[in-house]
């Protein structure tokens, strides 16, 4: 119920500022407050339901891929993206190594469109966006106490244009 509450003031915010609302996890609330996707990553049974359930009228994520195996299970759903990382887990300036190769790895040999978490310092933005991944995502470079979001997203997609990858997720 909280995590719904939650989403019912986010969504509307990120909609207005032509943002996809992605839920997590949580079939229910995505369900009710009009997000616009679902990123789930309990594992491939979930992901393959959310995504027939979706029938593509919504955006259907797929993260936990710590292997190449695991994301190749995962892929085997079709999902619309995979995620390399975990949220919340950018605690340092530069990517994790490891979501780096699964990134390069996946975007090198795999059609599905992947997202790698980067770093919480744009200083390091290059490494991530160098693994050919389509999107970058960002958290604590963002969304930090010395930031202006809005000025911290135009910056990165700065950055992300040298590398050509879309915009920041």
């Amino acid at each position: 119920a909280a995590y719904q509450r939650h989403l019912e003031t986010c969504v509307p915010i990120a909609q207005a500022h032509d943002a996809a609302a992605i839920a997590v996890n949580d079939t229910r609330a995505f369900g009710r407050t009009g997000a616009d996707g679902l990123h789930v990553d309990s594992g491939p049974a979930d992901l393959a339901d959310a995504v027939e359930r979706s029938g593509g009228r919504h955006i259907i994520g797929a993260g936990g891929a710590d292997t190449r195996h695991k994301a190749l299970e995962l892929g085997e759903a079709r999902p619309d993206y995979m995620f390399f990382g975990r949220f919340g887990m950018d605690t340092r300036p530069e990517p994790h190594k490891k979501n780096l190769q699964l990134a390069e790895w996946w975007a090198a040999m795999i059609e599905v469109p992947c997202i790698v978490m980067g770093g919480n310092s744009l200083e390091t933005l290059g490494v991530a966006a160098a693994t050919g991944a389509e999107f970058v995502a960002l958290s604590q470079a963002v969304f930090n106490e010395e930031a202006e979001p809005r000025d911290v997203v135009a910056a990165a997609n700065g950055i992300l244009e040298t590398y050509q990858l879309s915009e920041v997720a």
